[in-house]
Order: structure tokens, then C-alpha cells, then sequence
């Protein structure tokens, strides 16, 4: 699975259990720690489960809803002689058989078995239903703490968004507005430079927007992901220099773009939550 991996741990009664997400949408768990529950010998435990036919079927649905790749011819082989005395299947032959994306195996000390989040309580069931509700609380809690990381961390970027937005039109106001525009003049300005920011970061005009995306309240910049509010709040302090400068705007977008490029592909490369490169520039 391509992309940067996030690692945290769950704790239930006494065990931990890891978990890992390349997105923060798709999470997987570790199969190997929940079998610890049940038996020092987790990977038997983990292959026995899969020898169930419930177990087959129950993989196979959710193959067939997440991987369009799914070999559907192989899977209906498995599903046919699962349950027989003489079936086995171990979580290797099961990725390679059906080409399986909701069970992976990882090598290493901190390897084992991995199953998607939908999979993995699925597992938990079958060890201990207690075990799961243990196991889904402090997922829960993992979640809620997530989110709150995440809240917080877009509005200071927002903020400092804001403070810069200061920045940049008080150099506005002092190079590029002569005292005797009216006041539309001054306000067309104001929306012409702000405008010039979109279109270097967004690809976009804030009317392009608005015309896309009839139904949403706000603009692009409260839809904006928290890289794109951190390089915005550069590029308005960068946009403020370059107008003390006297450099004309055709010029000040093609720098301003250059910048914004850049710095998105930086922060892409550090961000733990894979947030998407520029519309039109080059994607991690």
C-alpha cells in the first residue's frame, strides 16, 4: 500500500494492539495482537479463524465491495472447500490467492497480520466479544483524539492565515491604491490581489469557485486542508514583499506559484495526513 505510515496503539484489558493507516480513512489492525487474547501461538489462532467458511464468505463480501481487482474465480475455489477437515489457509495464501487488499502481512519485529478496521472487529468477535467492546473503545477514543489534533491544528492555521491576510493588505494599501480611487476601486484591488493568491494556490478564482459549488457556505478557504492554510498564510507575507518591491502582478503570480508548488510538495512529503499536492502541480 502506497503512502506514509501512521503508527498508534490501542489498549484493551492489558494489551496492545497496533494500528496503521497510509490515508486516515482506511485502518488496519493488527489481527496477531487480538489473537494474543486467546493463545501465545497467534498465528494459529489467526489461521484457524480463516479455515471457517463463515470466515471465507464474510472476506469475500467485503473483497468484492472494497477491490475491484478481486479474483472472484479463486474465491469461489476457497469458499468450496472451506470447512473441510482437510482445508487450510493461512493469511499469505489468502492475499495471494484472491489478490486480497483488506488482510496484509508485515514483516519485521513490529509485523504480523493487519486487517481493515471492518475486518479486524469481525475477528474480535470470533476470539471474545467482551474483548471487542474493550477493543472498540479505545478505538473510539483514538479517533476522538485524532480529530482533535486535527481541528486544532486547521484553525491555528487559519488564524495565522488570518493575521498574514493583515499583512498582505496593509502593503496593498500602501503600494498599489492611489488616494484617489473610489472606493469600488480600492475594493476591486483588494479582490484582485486576494484573487491572485487563489489562482496561485487554488488554481482557481474565488468566482470559479462559487460558480463550482453553488450549494456551500463559506469560500475556498474555509474548505481548505491545513497545508494549503499554512503555505497561503506564506504566500500573503511573500505577496506583501513582493509588492514593496514594486514587481507587477503578472510577475508576482508566476513567483507567487513557483512558491506555492514548492512548499506544498515539502509539506506533502512531512504531512501524516497525506493531504493532496496543488490542482495542476506535480503529486506525491
Amino acid at each position: 500500500m502506497a503512502g506514509k505510515t501512521i503508527k498508534e496503539t490501542i489498549h484493551a484489558k492489558g494489551f496492545d494492539i497496533s494500528i496503521y493507516t497510509n490515508d486516515f480513512e482506511n485502518e488496519f489492525i493488527s489481527l496477531t495482537d487480538i489473537a494474543r487474547y486467546k493463545s501465545e501461538s497467534p498465528h494459529d489462532v489467526v489461521k484457524n479463524w480463516l479455515r471457517n467458511r463463515e470466515t471465507i464468505e464474510f472476506l469475500g463480501i467485503w473483497e468484492s465491495l472494497h477491490n475491484p481487482d478481486f479474483k472472484q474465480v479463486e474465491f469461489d475455489l476457497f469458499r468450496g472447500q472451506a470447512g473441510l477437515n482437510a482445508f487450510t489457509m493461512s493469511p499469505t495464501k489468502w492475499i495471494e490467492g484472491v489478490n486480497a487488499i483488506g488482510i496484509v502481512t508485515k514483516s519485521g519485529r513490529y509485523g504480523g497480520t493487519f486487517a481493515h478496521s471492518d475486518i479486524a472487529f469481525e475477528f474480535a468477535s470470533w476470539i471474545s466479544a467482551e474483548f471487542k467492546l474493550y477493543i472498540i473503545k479505545d478505538y473510539k477514543r483514538l479517533k476522538s483524539d485524532e480529530n482533535s489534533r486535527l481541528s486544532l491544528d486547521w484553525n491555528l492555521n487559519r488564524e495565522i492565515a488570518k493575521l498574514n491576510y493583515r499583512i498582505h493588505t496593509d502593503a496593498i494599501k500602501g503600494n498599489l491604491i492611489p488616494p484617489e480611487l473610489t472606493p469600488e476601486q480600492i475594493s476591486y484591488t483588494y479582490a484582485s490581489e486576494a484573487d491572485l493568491l487563489n489562482v496561485a494556490l487554488f488554481g482557481q478564482r474565488a468566482k470559479q469557485w462559487r460558480d463550482k459549488n453553488p450549494g456551500k457556505k463559506g469560500n475556498m478557504r474555509d474548505e481548505a486542508n491545513l497545508n494549503q492554510l499554512l503555505v497561503l498564510a506564506n504566500m500573503e507575507s511573500y505577496n506583501a514583499v513582493l509588492i514593496e518591491q514594486g514587481k507587477p502582478q503578472s510577475e508576482r503570480l508566476v513567483l507567487l506559484r513557483e512558491l506555492a508548488v514548492k512548499q506544498m510538495k515539502t509539506l506533502s512529503s512531512l504531512d501524516t495526513t497525506q493531504i493532496s499536492s496543488l490542482p495542476g502541480g506535480e503529486k506525491k
